[in-house]
This record gives structure tokens, C-alpha cells and sequence, in this order.
């Protein structure tokens, strides 16, 4: 029994670790554009189930950039915001 407790602790531990390590290629995501990301989901939802329903991760980016007029003005503010940030942590 402990030991299974163990193992999937530390199964956990690993995918946690594996996550958490920056995209390829990419830089690692600052507090900045994490919290940025998390306010333009936030203000974004409604549109996002509107718009983009069904659509993940990258398609719903997409999808919510071709529907940029239709957005509304929170969403669209948290959007530029999110992009500002992603802008200003990147290498230069």
C-alpha cells in the first residue's frame, strides 16, 4: 500500500515537473504573461463559448483573433494586454 502511495506521488511529481518546463524553443512564461493569461480567459469566457465553442488551445486562439469585431471591449483590452506581455518578454 505505501508503496503505491509512493510511486504515484512521485509519478505525479514528475508529469507536474514535465509540465511546467517552457515550450520549445519558446521563453518560459513570466508572472506577467501568466497573469495576463489568466485575466484575458477571464474576461474573455463568454466569447470564448460564443464564438470559439469547442475549440482548444491554439485553434481557439485563432479563432478568437478571426473574430477580433466581434469580441467584446473587456475581452479585447485583455487580449492586447496579454499580447503586450508576451511581447515584452521576449528576447530580444
Amino acid at each position: 500500500m505505501k508503496l503505491t502511495i509512493a510511486a504515484s506521488l512521485a509519478a505525479f511529481a514528475l508529469a507536474g515537473a514535465a509540465f511546467a518546463q517552457p515550450p520549445a524553443g519558446g521563453p518560459a512564461p513570466t508572472p506577467e504573461m501568466q497573469a495576463a493569461r489568466q485575466a484575458m480567459m477571464q474576461s474573455c469566457a463568454a466569447d470564448m463559448k460564443t464564438l470559439c465553442d469547442g475549440k482548444t488551445g491554439r485553434e481557439m486562439m485563432m479563432c478568437m483573433r478571426d473574430n477580433g469585431e466581434k469580441l467584446s471591449a473587456p475581452c479585447k483590452e485583455s487580449m492586447a494586454k496579454m499580447m503586450a506581455a508576451r511581447q515584452a518578454a521576449a528576447p530580444k
